[in-house]
């Protein structure tokens, strides 16, 4: 892939009437409705309001002063879409068009809850009232205090500053964070003719999404995508000089990208919610849960929030179809209409480094993993975790067939029963189990 060396600005929004305190109430069932939040999340919450036939005031926040796209290209197509991929294209929903009133460039301050319901969010232009409010903020790139020189990759800002900086000649690219994304940018930014070095402080890639163990199986992929990786090794600081290591080695780098995670986008809410690792808890309707329960009128979806789920304990939101698929569960509920099941499955989608990551399920760390197939061979494998019988969680990589195998497996409510052979060398693939012994 060659490297794309212009900078295309962001498509400019126009927004309607302001937004006041006084809007009109609504005579919908639910009140008026606003919307925190100008992301996937946000226009999926609005899109589901009116397919279900809500026709009352729905008003939206943003604070990118951009209209909603999608954040996975970002780092996916890094150098080969230099412009946002828009939502109102992807999807076919247009945010003006559904709402009343939208301001894409409106940050949320702080939340004031109603007793009697709702609450009052504060902005720099004045106070904003509704009967229902629907938390949709998303997250934030996890940014280190005297790392100024490092960038980020969060937003299409981001994305869009990283590719000037890479444009002309090949870079000195370091890469702190062997997560998904660290490991998309590395392997768009290799591909490209650039000098990568990625720079991880657990002992493996995806370590802390997949565990150590299946992590190590994806560390051969780095030197065959010409980066060089460094593991187990902490970051210091990053300065003119480049990225300086615990050991007292100096990586030079024309350009460090620090990708350790990102964190829900709720410093603004104070002390006004309860937090639980920076996110809010809801329930199955996507209720905001204060000390005694729900509270009225208060919902939060997507990144923000940390679901209630039968299945799986408590979900982060940091999931791409739960800012998909989450909004219409929280519409269904708010109007009263049935809630089809089972419901949605996390699901992570990654290409990285040459090969293709499908991930279902919330696995925990002490769960046993049972790998089909060889992943030193070079025609892909796939990682189930259990707890017992009931599988907790799948990674497929660069095997399609065992992806709808694994989509199927999930189809239902609670966790899938499948034994699993001591011996996965006896069983090729993961639809060749199922057909073997269909799951409970």
């Amino acid at each position: 892939m060659d490297a794309v060396r212009i900078s295309v600005p962001l498509r400019p929004v126009v927004t309607v009437n302001p937004v006041t305190s006084d809007a009109p109430p609504s005579s919908g069932p639910v009140g008026d409705v606003l919307v925190v939040g100008a992301g996937l999340a946000g226009l999926r919450t609005v899109a589901a309001l009116r397919e279900h036939g809500y026709d009352g005031v729905v008003r939206v926040l943003g604070a990118e002063g951009v209209a909603p796209y999608d954040r996975p290209p970002l780092s996916k197509h890094l150098l080969d879409r230099t412009s946002p991929a828009w939502l109102a294209d992807d999807l076919g929903h247009d945010l003006h068009a559904l709402s009343d009133e939208v301001l894409l460039d409106r940050p949320a301050r702080a939340l004031r809850p109603l007793a009697g319901g709702g609450a009052v969010v504060t902005t720099d232009d004045g106070d904003v009232r509704a009967a229902c409010v629907v938390l949709a903020t998303g997250a934030g790139a996890v940014r280190v205090p005297g790392w100024d020189r490092a960038r980020a990759l969060h937003t299409a800002a981001d994305a869009d500053a990283l590719r000037t900086a890479l444009a002309g000649p090949p870079r000195r690219l370091v890469v702190v964070g062997a997560g998904w994304i660290g490991a998309e940018v590395a392997g768009v930014t290799a591909a490209a003719g650039h000098d990568v070095t990625v720079v991880e402080a657990r002992p493996t890639p995806l370590a802390a999404a997949l565990g150590t163990a299946v992590g190590a199986l994806t560390a051969p992929w780095y030197a065959a995508a010409g980066v060089t990786l460094r593991t187990s090794t902490a970051v210091v600081t990053v300065d003119e000089a480049g990225v300086r290591l615990a050991d007292g080695t100096t990586l030079p780098a024309d350009v460090v990208l620090v990708a350790v995670g990102a964190r829900p986008a709720t410093s603004w809410l104070g002390d006004a919610l309860p937090l639980h690792g920076g996110a809010v808890r809801v329930d199955e309707a996507y209720r905001v849960l204060g000390a005694d329960g729900p509270l009225p009128g208060l919902h939060a979806v997507g990144d923000v929030a940390l679901r209630r789920s039968a299945r799986h304990g408590w979900v982060p939101g940091g999931h791409w179809d739960e800012a998909l698929h989450g909004p219409d569960v929280l519409v269904r509920h708010l109007l009263g209409l049935p809630v089809p099941g089972p419901e949605a499955v996390p699901y992570v989608f990654s290409t990285q480094l040459g090969h293709d990551l499908t991930a279902f399920g919330l696995p925990r760390t002490d769960d046993r993993t049972t790998v089909l197939g060889d992943p030193a061979a070079d025609a892909g494998w796939t990682v189930l975790w259990s707890r017992g019988d009931a599988v907790t969680g799948a990674l497929v990589v660069d095997r399609p067939r065992d992806v709808g195998a694994a989509r199927r497996l999930f189809a239902r409510d609670g966790l899938p029963h499948l034994p699993l052979p001591d011996d996965a060398t006896t069983v090729g693939d993961l639809r060749t189990l199922v057909r073997a012994t269909p799951p409970v």
